[in-house]
């Protein structure tokens, strides 16, 4: 059985030790099988075990290998969509129960970082950067709607705001959520992945699941084994590939890139990032940084539909971290990497179940960290027969890509690109 290792990101080569999980290797029986240790699975797996379940966790590769081990490591608020759009696709009262819940992620996270003791870099305080007085604008109505629904951490910053959180000359303004933050996130899922050990709950890694036998109490097959439940929960996101043909109809991979300099000295560091906020800019196709705890500048940006990985992630990366902080122009890079996220055309995260015992939750498109932990709990209630939060995001509508899966990537390729337009002329 071939291994498959972390990619060779600045998360990889800074995670905190962690046991070597075997495959599986024999036929068990459990109450929930969840496929798929990143986010999704992982905070599916604590509410469950936190409840009496009995739970196995299947990894193809390793705990956080995806889009949790790679990503910014930004805990954002809300939905890659914001409430607005879900107000206006969903019913009124799946509106309000979306709307609640979209603030409820960052909580989660800080709630078992202090339970369980995860050492994963916790900061709060994220800024959403935005180019010209058009977006200055969007960024009132944002903060306008979230406290429409009751979120009461947010401040404007006008340009000489910006300037005090952000060494950069190209911000108008700025908004601040004092809720938000960063963490290191493959140290996130590590820690989750001992906390669920820690309940009773199995992680096998390296092991794939290869077919799904549905029926009264689904069988997961894997290469020298399979697992028995009750339930099955579907968490494998842009790693899924093709085990559920039906989930992969009305969504889409696609990547992204991110590179960390060298470390940077103490002064360098606190002139560029002040109060060691995250930052994402409010461009369509965004960039996002922040400092590590060793003082690193993280940036990452872009998106490759169809998720193929560049040749050369620096060149794609560092020219749009030298047009935000041109001071870094002799700074090495010293690490640059890919990952994929799934996408949906609405942008709205897919949920559902199949049949009466397989539950799934998938497509974040790119807006995951927080999400992934409300979903978690979410699952975790419907298990349980509370499945009025579940079914608010069961109810979203979801279409396929235009052009289908062949035609799917340029076509949103060449959408991406008339945004991308608008956002420099600044329509």
């Amino acid at each position: 059985m071939s291994h498959t290792s972390y990619p060779a990101s600045y998360y990889a080569a800074s995670a905190n030790p962690a046991p070597v999980r075997s495959p599986l290797k024999t036929d068990i029986e459990t109450d929930v099988c969840i496929i798929g240790a990143g986010y999704t699975g992982l905070s599916t797996a604590l509410f469950l075990l936190e409840q009496g379940f009995r739970v196995v966790v299947l990894e193809a590769a390793k705990v956080g290998f995806g889009a949790s081990g790679r990503n910014g490591g930004q805990i954002v608020n809300s939905y890659s969509r914001d409430i607005d759009t879900v107000e206006r696709t969903a019913s009124a009262e799946a509106a309000r129960l979306i709307g609640a819940m979209a603030f409820e992620g960052g909580r989660i996270i800080r709630e078992r970082v202090a339970r369980y003791g995860i050492d994963c870099d916790l900061k709060s305080g994220g800024v959403f950067a935005a180019f010209n007085i058009k977006q200055m604008h969007h960024l009132e109505s944002q903060k306008a709607l979230w406290e429409r629904y009751g979120y009461d951490q947010l401040e404007m910053l006008d340009h000489v705001g910006i300037r005090k959180v952000v060494a950069c000359e190209r911000y108008a303004g700025g908004l601040l959520d004092h809720g938000g933050g960063h963490i290191h996130p493959l140290n996130l899922a590590l820690g989750e992945a001992a906390a669920v050990e820690s309940l009773g709950g199995a992680i096998y890694e390296q092991t794939p699941a290869v077919r799904i036998d549905r029926g009264s109490n689904p069988r997961i097959r894997t290469q020298h084994g399979q697992v028995t439940a009750k339930f099955v929960v579907v968490a494998g996101n842009a790693y899924l590939g093709g085990l559920i043909p039906e989930l992969a109809a009305k969504s889409m991979p696609c990547g992204t890139q991110v590179i960390a300099t060298e470390p940077l000295d103490s002064e360098l560091a606190a002139a560029l990032l002040p109060q060691d906020y995250c930052v994402e800019d409010s461009n369509y196709l965004l960039d996002y940084f922040r400092l590590s705890a060793d003082k690193r500048l993280i940036y990452g940006g872009g998106v490759v539909y169809g998720a193929r990985d560049p040749a050369d992630i620096d060149s794609i990366i560092r020219p749009k971290m030298l047009k935000t902080f041109p001071q870094l122009e002799n700074i090495k890079t010293d690490f640059a990497w890919t990952g994929n996220f799934l996408m949906t055309l609405s942008r709205l995260p897919q949920v559902g179940r199949l049949g009466d015992n397989i539950y799934y939750s998938q497509g974040c498109s790119g807006h995951g960290v927080t999400y992934t932990h409300v979903a978690g709990k979410v699952i975790a209630e419907a298990l349980r027969g509370q499945a009025e939060r579940f079914d608010a995001f069961a109810s979203l509508p979801h279409y396929p890509f235009p052009g289908g899966q062949k035609f799917s990537a340029p076509i949103s390729a060449l959408g991406a690109l008339y945004y991308s337009l608008r956002d420099r002329i600044g329509f």
